[in-house]
């Protein structure tokens, strides 16, 4: 893995502003215990202090309609030079006259649907060191737009019940925070894995993505957890996750589809309306899914986007057309249905 990025600068102030004194007065008491210990050892206390404190994430939300649009990689998967299959070894389909780099994908995304947001995903990345991110984010940059979210899938479990790959879970997220942060993204997406030898554990979660969305909140990265899975990213589950760890930095990614797919209609919708509670800066729009029983979905977009609405959203909608095909006409259609829809 690539080294972590240098922390963000230090507060060089010694008096207190009112922001600092807010932000002590909402610290819980195991960050003030650590703080001190930390001031102990010979810094400052006030400046400590006011480093630690969770302050709000800075992003600042597009108002305009095609701006708050993204396209996510993921349904492109098999068009993006390194993508080995799903077993990690399969050649893609696609002729390579047809596929393209990771790091042209935003120019591209531009040119066939006029978006300039992407969401990456950490499985179609050649790369995460230093130099390539650098590479990454100018090509990005180049035609004015813009990495929102990384879509991250790891294959170690935070709520295990074995201590250690739990640690390897942590150091993995903290590693794509870092990418993230790298990449000028304001979010990334952590995949909840389900241990066969363990059930979905609150607590543990909860434990493991506290430290995750600690670390995050110095580099100035939402942590987003997605309703994907039907066990281990049970959308209650991940409320519950979320509001034990009680962090602005730790937030839902409602999926439009997913648990639609997995559980039915009664249920997918009630975990729409759950996951939009706890949203904040992405969520994954798509117009139908395929069940494990290969029967098509449909997803009511009019009343999804009304939900989206009561519940007050002002984050991205990533385009992630999930369904056999080719992705681009459908993706093209679900560009322009979800700018009416926010407009």
């Amino acid at each position: 893995m690539g080294r972590g990025l240098e922390e963000h600068q230090e507060l060089n102030t010694v008096s207190p502003s009112l922001r600092e004194i807010r932000a002590i007065s909402t610290m819980n008491r195991r960050q003030f215990v650590e703080v001190c210990a930390g001031a102990a050892a010979g810094a400052t206390l006030l400046p400590a202090l006011a480093r630690a404190a969770s302050a709000s994430p800075s992003v600042q939300f597009p108002s305009d309609p095609r701006e708050r649009v993204a396209v996510a990689a993921y349904p492109f998967r098999e068009f993006i030079v390194g993508w080995k299959g799903w077993d990690g070894k399969s050649p893609s389909s696609i002729p390579a006259a047809q596929q393209i780099e990771l790091k042209d994908f935003a120019a591209h995304v531009a040119e066939k649907f006029n978006i300039h947001k992407i969401e990456p995903w950490s499985q179609v990345f050649p790369s995460t060191e230093p130099t390539y991110l650098e590479q990454l984010r100018a090509a990005v940059d180049k035609p004015g737009s813009a990495v929102l979210d990384i879509a991250v899938d790891g294959e170690d479990s935070q709520y295990s019940s074995d201590a250690a790959e739990r640690g390897r879970a942590l150091i993995f997220s903290k590693h794509w925070v870092d990418v993230g942060a790298a990449l000028g993204s304001p979010s990334i997406r952590i995949h909840i894995e389900g241990p066969k030898q363990s059930k979905p554990d609150v607590s543990r979660a909860a434990e493991t993505f506290q430290e995750v969305a600690d670390y995050a909140s110095k580099k100035n990265v939402v942590v987003h957890l997605e309703n994907d899975n039907p066990v281990s990213e049970d959308p209650f589950f991940i409320v519950q996750v979320v509001e034990k760890v009680n962090s602005p930095w730790l937030r839902a990614l409602p999926d439009f589809g997913n648990s639609l797919a997995a559980h039915g209609e009664h249920f997918g919708y009630r975990a729409i309306e759950a996951m939009f509670a706890h949203a904040f800066g992405i969520c994954h729009v798509k117009d139908g899914e395929v069940n494990e029983q290969g029967k098509a979905v449909h997803v009511d977009l009019a009343r999804t986007f009304g939900i989206l609405k009561q519940h007050g959203y002002k984050g991205y909608c990533s385009i992630e057309y999930d369904a056999p095909g080719d992705p681009y006409k459908p993706t093209a259609d679900l560009v322009e249905q979800t700018v009416r829809s926010l407009s």
